[in-house]
Parts: structure tokens; C-alpha cells; sequence
């Protein structure tokens, strides 16, 4: 057994998963890692009920949009979010997520919500509604700043939804760490560089998350609108495109990603390097979107011409947070008080459960963002982002095809050999955590989908082409017949975790927050943003 200040070569120095395992399962650490903290925020299109994007506003009967914490819209009108508060429990977590869906079907009338990450049936971009958050200068911001979304990248990449999973370890944990390595950094300095290290680990084998649960290997042909793409669709049905050993398109070049961030030189080695990455972007002209005209002008089409319009606008799989104070930005609230959870935006709606994500799927992140965590993390620079990210291509792209081989420190390795060898290390880590936690679930997860790496059809985007297929449908058709199924299943449903008079008085706090914010504005919205973009 390793000793915690032993002079012999451990994970003090080496940093090496296994003898870091050894060193965390003495008494004095082995419940360290139980307090994991989740939230997860689903995004879902309203749709009308034959499959068309809805037109219609926020519904009402959810309350304002600017300040319901757990029901609100992302950029249009008919793109929702459902936020669930942090918890120590998985099923609850899920139980209130259900719920919030649950109360907000019940406020839609005949609308469904879509239950894939790929838009439905489109006809125009223009038929996409920027999301409105009322009167005041803060909901003015939002709203113009889903202008420059629309006007710079388009609103049918905003059209996409994904699953944001968001994870913070306890400080149990982060004590022992810290106690173990023999750190002389502050404890909040040490958290920040763990979860940095875990966020570098996360981007190396991000191509694994793909894999295992991409789930948009197929779009609604409208989602081009006429857009020229090299990559291999088969046809199936009147208009829909797939690609047959893909899995995840949102994560892709047609999907949530942005070309002109590609110069951006955002980096994960240090806090102060991430932060002046964003900060330099926030700062720096474009070149691109110089000729749109910004909130200075009577029809402003942006915030302003700077590469990012706001830090929210990077877009990256996995991103470093804190909780922010009342008028302070991401980047401040980081460099006030360290890092103090990472969220995960890789993963697709998961069609197949009626809330988008699953049991499973949460327990499969607790193993693997933990051993993102525990595992050697050298420093990351821009090549090997740069491989990072052809990985995630290849993968988003051929994924599923028989011996696909990666890059692999610059070298050819196959990703079944990849994949074996990460998830007998996920055992590792699996097993501790079955002991910290008295459970079994972490191992028996990871010894099930472990299989999934040699028997690709067994993985999401697996389960959703031989489905498709057989069942001869479109995809909007086959989505379609998912979001009814599951709308009949959250009706016939009681709640459980949030009861319907506790959801109704949320709508009506939140309408009355949204009054007093309107009210106590006293700037008009240029100077508001003056102060803004000066502060």
C-alpha cells in the first residue's frame, strides 16, 4: 500500500491511475470521491404535432423565460431548456428533469418536444424565432446577441440541441488530492488545475463520447437549405440523409461548430492562459464581422465586432465554470474564485430515453470523468488539440466503420486498441468507485458498454440506423413517432420530485422577477451596454 509521504517512486511523481487508485483506497481516502455533484440542462424543439417547428411564442404558462432557473429557451422561441438544480442523486436528477418536461407539455397545448438533437423539418431559417426574454436591457442583450448567433453562423446550427451534463467533485476529494501530491498550492489553485488537467484528458479521448453516444448519424435533408457537403449520405424515404457508420453530425463540420473560432488559440494548460484565450477573442476585432453593424446603430445585426461577441459564445465540448455573481462574467467569476465545475456539451439528445439522457449514461461520465481526473495529464498545446479534434471528425464521421484507426501521438492505432485499453482503466476506476459508494452499478456500466467498442451496433448511433432503417421511416417521421410516444408516457405520469403547485409558483416568481428587473432600469439600452463593454 503507497504510502501518503512515503519516499518510494508513487503517483505523487508519477501520477500513474493505478498506484493513484491504491493511494485513494486507504481508509483515510476511500469514501473521498462520494458527494459527486450533477445538474444536466436538456434542450428540446417545440415542434407542432405534424413534425413542423413550431411558431409559436414561449409558452406562457411556464413563466418568463429571463428568470424561471429551470424552464427557459436557448436561442430561438421553440428551442427549450430544462435546468435541473445540483444533486447528489442521479435518479433525482432525472426524476426532475422528467418533471420539468412533464409541467411544460401540459403548457403547450398540441405541441410536442422533439426528441433528437437534429432539427425537424425547416423550410426557412427565417422561420426560426430568436428567443425573447422581455423589456429590459438584460433580455434586450440576450436577444441581440442571438442576432449576431443568427447573423454569423445562421440559425439552423442553432436549431441544434444537445445534453449539457455538469459535474463538480467533493472537497473530500480535492483534500486528499491535495494531501497525497504533497501540493504547496492554495486548495483553490490546486481544484483549478485538477479540473484543467481533467478538461485536457477529457478533449484527448472526447472521440470516445461519440462513439459510445452519438446519436445524430441522420438529418432532415432541409437542414442543408442548399448547403454544398462532401460527406457520404445514403438516402432513405422522401428527404431524409444519413451516413452510414457516423454518429454524431452535431459534433461535426455541419453541426455546432464554428470555422471562424478555428484561429482561436484558446488553451487548458493554466487558469490564467484559458482566461486570456477568451478575454484576447472578446477583445480582439474581426475580420470577418467587421461590416455588421453593432448595437451602436439603430438596427444593430450584433453585440459588437469583436471575434466573440461574449465569452458564451466559444464554443467548446467541455468548459471550465463558476457560478457567477449578479453583473460579473464567466471569466471574472473564474478568476475570483477558481474553478468550480466543468460542463460537458459533447453528448446528443439520447432518442432513446423520453428525457434525453439516461442512468446509464450518468453513471458511464461519474467513471470516466473521474478518471479523466485521476490519470497523468500532461500539458496540452495546439497540435495536439489540433489531433484531438480529427479524432472527434473521423470518428463523427466513420465511427462505426470496421478497423477505423486514429491518431494516437502521431501515430496509427486502431480504435478498438484505443478503446480496449481506456476501458480497462475505466474498470479500475469503476471498482473503487463501487466500494466508495457501496454499489455495483459503476462496474457492471462499464463492463457492458465496454463491449460496445468491438460491436459498434450496439452503440447509439448503432441502435438509431438499424432502427431507422427497419423501420422504413423518415427521420422526421421516426422522430415524430418518438416524441408522441413519449408526450403519452410523461401524461400518464405523476410527479415525483417537483409537485405541480411548487413548478406553479416558480411561473409566477419568476413573471414578477422579470417585472422588477424591467422597472428598475433606469439606462437606456446603449448606455446599458456602454457600462457593459466597458466594465
Amino acid at each position: 500500500m503507497i504510502k501518503p509521504r512515503g519516499p518510494r517512486k508513487d503517483f505523487l511523481t508519477t501520477h500513474d491511475l493505478t498506484n493513484a487508485l491504491e493511494a485513494l483506497s486507504v481508509n483515510e481516502h476511500q469514501y473521498a470521491v462520494k458527494g459527486i455533484k450533477r445538474g444536466i440542462e436538456r434542450e428540446s424543439l417545440r415542434i407542432k404535432n405534424d413534425g413542423v417547428i413550431s411558431d409559436k411564442g414561449h409558452p406562457k404558462g411556464v413563466g418568463s423565460a429571463l428568470t424561471n432557473g429551470h424552464i427557459t429557451t436557448d436561442f430561438s422561441e421553440s428551442l427549450l431548456e430544462f435546468i435541473t438544480p445540483v444533486s447528489e442523486s442521479s435518479t433525482q436528477t432525472l426524476k426532475q428533469l422528467k418533471d420539468l418536461q412533464k409541467f411544460t407539455l401540459e403548457k403547450m397545448g398540441d405541441e410536442l418536444l422533439w426528441p433528437i438533437s437534429m432539427p425537424c423539418f425547416i423550410e426557412h431559417q427565417d422561420d426560426i424565432v430568436l428567443a425573447q426574454f422581455g423589456d429590459s436591457n438584460t433580455g434586450k442583450m440576450k436577444t441581440l446577441y442571438r442576432e449576431g448567433l443568427k447573423n454569423r453562423y445562421g440559425s439552423m446550427m442553432q436549431a441544434i440541441a444537445g445534453v449539457h451534463f455538469n459535474i463538480s467533485f467533493p472537497d473530500s476529494l480535492w483534500q486528499s488530492l491535495h494531501s497525497l501530491k504533497q501540493s504547496d498550492a492554495s486548495l483553490q489553485d490546486f481544484i483549478s488545475d485538477g479540473y484543467l488537467s481533467l478538461i485536457r484528458n477529457f478533449k484527448r479521448e472526447l472521440w470516445l463520447i461519440s462513439y459510445m453516444f452519438g446519436a445524430s448519424p441522420a438529418l432532415c435533408s432541409s437542414f442543408l437549405q442548399g448547403r454544398e457537403t462532401d460527406l457520404p449520405f445514403k438516402k432513405l424515404g422522401k428527404g431524409t440523409l444519413y451516413l452510414e457508420v457516423g454518429t454524431a453530425l452535431r459534433l461535426g463540420n455541419l453541426g455546432y461548430t464554428n470555422s471562424a473560432q478555428s484561429s482561436l488559440r484558446v488553451m487548458y494548460n493554466s487558469l490564467d492562459e484559458y482566461v486570456a484565450g477568451l478575454k484576447k477573442a472578446i477583445n480582439t476585432p474581426s475580420d470577418i464581422y467587421g461590416d455588421l453593424d453593432d448595437y451602436t446603430s439603430n438596427t444593430p445585426k450584433q453585440l459588437n465586432k469583436n471575434i466573440l461577441q461574449i465569452e458564451n459564445e466559444f464554443y467548446s465540448p467541455i468548459r471550465p465554470k463558476r457560478n457567477a455573481k449578479s453583473g460579473e462574467t464567466p471569466t471574472d467569476a473564474l478568476l475570483r474564485a477558481g474553478i468550480e465545475y466543468v460542463e460537458i456539451r459533447a453528448l446528443d439528445v439520447n432518442p432513446f430515453s423520453e428525457v434525453g439522457i439516461d442512468i446509464e449514461q450518468i453513471h458511464f461520465l461519474d467513471v470516466f470523468l473521474t478518471y479523466c481526473l485521476l490519470k497523468d495529464s500532461p500539458e496540452m498545446d495546439w497540435k495536439e488539440q489540433a489531433r484531438s479534434t480529427e479524432n472527434l471528425d473521423t470518428v463523427v464521421n466513420q465511427g462505426r466503420e470496421a478497423g477505423l484507426m486514429l491518431n494516437f501521438n502521431n501515430n496509427a492505432r486502431s480504435l478498438q486498441s484505443w478503446g480496449d485499453e481506456i476501458f480497462t482503466q475505466l474498470a479500475d476506476v469503476a471498482k473503487w468507485m463501487d466500494n466508495a459508494y457501496g454499489v455495483d452499478y459503476y462496474s457492471s456500466t462499464i463492463e457492458q458498454m465496454s463491449t460496445w467498442i468491438h460491436k459498434p451496433e450496439l452503440t447509439y448511433s448503432g441502435h438509431y440506423v438499424a432502427q431507422l432503417k427497419e423501420s422504413g421511416l423518415d427521420n422526421g417521421h421516426f422522430a415524430l413517432a418518438l416524441a408522441n410516444k413519449y408526450k403519452q408516457s410523461h401524461e400518464s405520469t405523476d410527479y415525483s420530485e417537483f409537485l405541480k403547485p411548487w413548478l406553479e409558483q416558480q411561473v409566477i416568481d419568476s413573471n414578477e422577477a422579470r417585472a422588477a428587473i424591467e422597472s428598475a432600469d433606469t439606462l437606456s439600452f446603449t448606455a446599458f451596454l456602454n457600462a457593459y463593454f466597458k466594465k
